[in-house]
């Protein structure tokens, strides 16, 4: 049986990796140079993040320990 908390390190990947797309598109817009291709990125990036997290939520918790 898959576990919800086995998607948690994708779903940290994946906002480790908007917010350094969101800071990205900020800063083109503020210096004035083009942003449209970061700005895509980080709405595919969001619609991922968006969808990890629903996925994950239809899982069930862990109940047993991993073994080292």
């Amino acid at each position: 049986m898959r576990s919800g908390e086995d998607f948690d390190i994708i779903i940290g990947f994946l906002g480790f990796w908007a917010v350094v797309l969101l800071v990205v598109t900020l800063w083109m817009e503020v210096t004035g140079q083009p942003a449209l291709g970061w700005a895509l990125g980080l709405l595919g990036m969001l619609l991922a993040l968006y969808g990890m997290t629903r996925l994950r939520r239809r899982l069930p918790h862990r109940t047993a320990t991993r073994r080292s």
